[in-house]
């Protein structure tokens, strides 16, 4: 099995379930299974997967979602972002999107979402419009909002050293959206 596939079909067992709920077993499986496999991505000596869509959306997993799940509240859940950004750009040039099921079409577009620049979070509520996903696209619109109104997402603070305004913590106090 090539380290692509092993990516794809770990994230397909581990369902919505695992993708979008806080569990650190599925934490640790990730750091041990592919934290080498994520020290390569973060080099960049992955970037060739960017030619096949299968291989590309492996890579936007392991840079986006891997980075998250195996450094949690640490700077380095977000220190690949803007590769991850590049690379689903690419992706989305290349019409990799369109090569895969609609469920897993949505993780070429999380990196626009995790984004802290408003283009892209404006880029990403059109690409989950125009792929007529209406769960993705409502949790697009919040994170979108948040950017707006903050300029970042003020959750990250804390992990990346930044100083919180009285706005953003009365934002995460009244149960703020963690983006």
């Amino acid at each position: 099995m090539t380290k692509s596939q092993d990516v794809l079909d770990f994230w397909q067992s581990i369902g919505r379930e695992g993708w979008f709920k806080r569990d650190a077993s599925v934490d640790e499986t990730i750091r041990t299974r592919f934290g080498a496999l994520h020290d390569e991505a973060s080099a960049h000596q992955l970037d060739h997967w960017i030619d096949a869509p299968d291989q590309a959306l492996a890579l936007i997993i392991v840079l986006d979602q891997f980075s998250r799940n195996m450094f949690r509240e640490d700077p380095r859940a977000f220190a690949q972002d803007d590769h991850a950004c590049q690379m689903a750009a690419t992706a989305l040039d290349a019409g990799h999107d369109k090569a895969v099921s609609p469920e897993l079409r949505a993780f070429f577009y999380m990196p626009f979402m995790h984004s802290e620049k408003i283009a892209d979070q404006e880029h990403c509520v059109r690409l989950f419009h125009a792929a007529d996903n209406p769960d993705s696209l409502k949790f697009a619109i919040i994170h979108r909002d948040i950017i707006r109104r903050f300029g970042r997402f003020p959750h990250r603070n804390p992990a990346l050293g930044r100083h919180m305004t009285r706005a953003e913590q009365e934002f995460l106090d009244a149960g703020g959206f963690s983006a």
